[in-house]
């Protein structure tokens, strides 16, 4: 993710301050589109049963808790490495069209429709969460890193001797000089990780996300949110148990205490490439091969697919990342300002940061699930869920932005001066996260889908259940395209104030 850091106030207050306002009137509207009536029947009843659960935490919740948690963290690092694996080499060949556009797409579709993929070949295996989060993450990280080294100096090169080899002046003259940022890339990359490999276990993976859904699912709140706290600890202390000196021994105990590998069943996988994942009119074609008969029955099952699901599936979801979006830039201009080290003294600048923890670390599918408890089925818990866990992810990315900017000495702790020099500073670059963000929001409405909000990821997680294979990989390929779409566009409006 590139940075964009603004002195321009009048560049602050013309373009961004009509795509602002733009942004603002789409959100208006997407909620006046959305669901968002309060249906629950006893939603004080609810709270109420989270507050003592809360003050009655069962941080010993399951006998399989240490495994639960190692599980989590095998599952993310060798997913990581798998994507460094796949990723780093495809950086180098990122400005080939047909590799960014497979890299698009793969990164497009969410690690728990990989996991969903994988799991009709391989059953609930530690390689299905493997190759879950590594393939998406592969081409995250090839196109992430192909964006770092582009914008590489390219002097460095030139101080070099004359006789060195290509590859020595790539690495030393190229990657050296930007390593810093790729390291600091792969450390975020990594807590995205956990995230993701907590959420296979909402699809019955057995990591900490498993025990966590089971407990919140049954009304057991004490022992959920006893494991909950376990997981914002286990997100918060990264820096502390994951050092660079330790990875390897990591990886080793990773590999080591790996469960067994399925075996390869070549016929199983050779069937459900040519047979399930066809279309029903094409299974059982006869020798003749295709014919009118099929092709027209082929036709007639695609567009009434993409006509009862995909186009409904497309709505709900533009419509509710839109307002999950308006809605996070609310909160994060709100929040933002509370964790600048410039405005807030350091007494209180913890709680605040732990505040930020709390929701940039708790997954959005468990905080759905826990506001629909309270509020009902309806979008709304979604929106929310969106919105306070991508304000937590915006407030931690551009606050330690702006705790690196130089104020000038007149500078005073004042919301007018936080307004008139911060923030002309930070908001253009704050704003391309959030097209970054809008992005991921598209991806994470697959999740929030499976709580029964009729988005894309709904319809996808209804075919898998139904066996509908075919089915299920048209609706992932156009999740793929909006993805790819919703990308192509917020470059293009992130492109405009330079042109």
């Amino acid at each position: 993710m590139n940075t964009i850091v603004s002195d321009s106030p009048l560049n602050f207050m013309g373009y961004w301050q009509k795509f602002t306002l733009g942004l603002l009137l789409l959100t208006l509207i997407s909620f006046g589109l959305a669901d968002t009536e309060v249906i629950a029947l006893e939603p004080w009843n609810e709270l109420s049963r989270m507050g003592q659960g809360l003050l009655q935490v069962d941080f010993f919740a399951t006998e399989y808790l240490v495994q639960a948690l190692w599980q989590t963290v095998s599952f993310a690092l060798l997913g990581v490495s798998l994507g460094l694996v796949l990723g780093a080499p495809l950086a180098l060949i990122y400005h080939h069209p047909w590799v960014a556009a497979v890299c698009a797409f793969v990164r497009a579709i969410h690690e728990i429709f990989w996991a969903l993929l994988f799991l009709q070949i391989f059953g609930l295996s530690a390689l299905t969460g493997i190759l879950a989060i590594g393939l998406p993450y592969g081409a995250t990280f090839a196109r992430v890193f192909y964006d770092i080294l582009v914008l590489a100096p390219k002097d460095t090169q030139s101080v070099l001797p004359h006789n060195s080899d290509k590859l020595s002046r790539y690495i030393y003259g190229t990657v050296v000089t930007v390593w810093a940022q790729l390291a600091s890339y792969c450390r975020y990359r990594f807590e995205c990780a956990l995230r993701s490999s907590a959420v296979l276990g909402f699809i019955g993976m057995p990591t900490l996300g498993f025990y966590l859904e089971t407990a919140f699912r049954q009304g057991h709140y004490q022992q959920g949110f006893g494991l909950l706290i376990l997981f914002i600890v286990l997100i918060g202390t990264v820096s502390s148990w994951c050092r660079k000196i330790i990875i390897p021994v990591y990886l080793l105990a990773a590999v080591y205490f790996l469960p067994e590998l399925p075996q390869m069943d070549g016929a199983l996988i050779w069937r459900f490439l040519s047979y399930d994942i066809l279309p029903p009119m094409l299974q059982n074609l006869g020798a003749d091969g295709l014919n009118l008969g099929a092709m027209l029955a082929l036709m007639h099952w695609f567009t009434e697919l993409v006509i009862s699901q995909v186009l409904p599936g497309i709505a709900a979801t533009l419509v509710l990342a839109i307002a999950a979006l308006g809605l996070t830039h609310l909160l994060t201009m709100l929040l933002l300002p509370l964790n600048l080290k410039a405005l807030i003294p350091a007494w209180l600048l913890l709680p605040f940061q732990g505040a930020n923890l709390i929701l940039r670390s708790t997954p959005e599918y468990l905080m759905a699930f826990i506001f629909m408890l309270l509020l009902g089925p309806s979008m709304l818990p979604a929106i929310l869920a969106l919105a306070l866990h991508n304000a937590g992810l915006m407030v931690f990315l551009t606050a330690r932005q702006g705790d690196k900017l130089t104020v000038s000495p007149s500078f005073t702790p004042r919301l007018d001066h936080y307004c008139f020099e911060l923030m002309p500073k930070l908001y253009p670059s704050f704003i391309a996260l959030l097209c970054y963000r809008f992005e991921v929001i598209i991806r994470e409405t697959a999740i929030l889908g499976m709580l029964g909000v009729a988005t894309l990821g709904f319809y996808v997680d209804s075919q898998f259940s139904e066996i509908r294979y075919s089915g299920a990989l048209v609706l992932l390929v156009f999740t793929a395209l909006l993805n790819i779409f919703v990308d192509r566009f917020s470059r293009k409006l992130l492109a405009s104030p330079t042109n």
